[in-house]
């Protein structure tokens, strides 16, 4: 894949200090950036591209899901995609539904924005529950580390229009991260 411009805005909300400065810390060892480009080539995107990501608590994101999922619990991972349609291509199955829903007719009838191949493209906004990946890691025999970067993955693969609702939309997400990780070098 060609060297496009990749960016992560990230935000770190933890209400605890000393946890943020460590995550910090470990977070500047990340490759953030190699993470989404990988997870972008890998699902056949090359252009430039901006994910803003907040790493938060249990609470922030349990309020996010309650609010925007109708779900009162913690989840690990949050992605609110800017895009209007999926630009993957990928079976109709593995795909967001809700881009086919019928519009009213003057949304129907505007033309949509396209951004040019050369201006990074803003795909949207990813938060991750720190506390969560940390459990989520210590079940699965792995680092937070690894579980960040591959929940990070996870999320960008749901900005550019994949979704696991599906058995066959969940394995070919998961296929798609495990190949990330490898391509940049992570094992579990």
């Amino acid at each position: 894949m060609t060297d496009h411009n990749i960016e992560v805005a990230l935000s770190i909300d933890l209400d605890n200090e000393e946890e943020e400065l460590t995550l910090k810390q470990l977070l500047s060892s990340l490759p953030l950036e190699a993470v989404v480009l990988q997870t972008l080539s890998q699902a056949g995107i090359e252009r430039p591209a901006l994910v803003v990501l907040l790493i938060t608590n249990d609470e922030t994101i349990r309020s996010l899901n309650k609010q925007y999922r109708s779900q009162d619990k913690p989840t690990d991972v949050l992605s609110f995609p800017l895009l209007e349609k999926p630009i993957v291509n990928a079976p109709a199955d593995q795909l967001w539904g809700s881009f086919e829903l019928l519009r009213d007719e003057e949304t129907q009838n505007k033309q949509a924005f396209i951004t040019p191949p050369d201006i990074t493209m803003h795909l949207g906004d990813i938060v991750i529950s720190w506390p969560t990946v940390k459990r989520q890691a210590s079940n699965n025999d792995h680092t937070p580390a690894y579980e960040l970067l591959f929940l990070l993955s996870h999320a960008v693969l749901h900005l550019v229009g994949y979704d696991d609702q599906t058995e066959t939309g969940y394995q070919s997400m998961l296929r798609l991260q495990e190949a990330v990780m490898e391509a940049i070098g992570k094992k579990v």
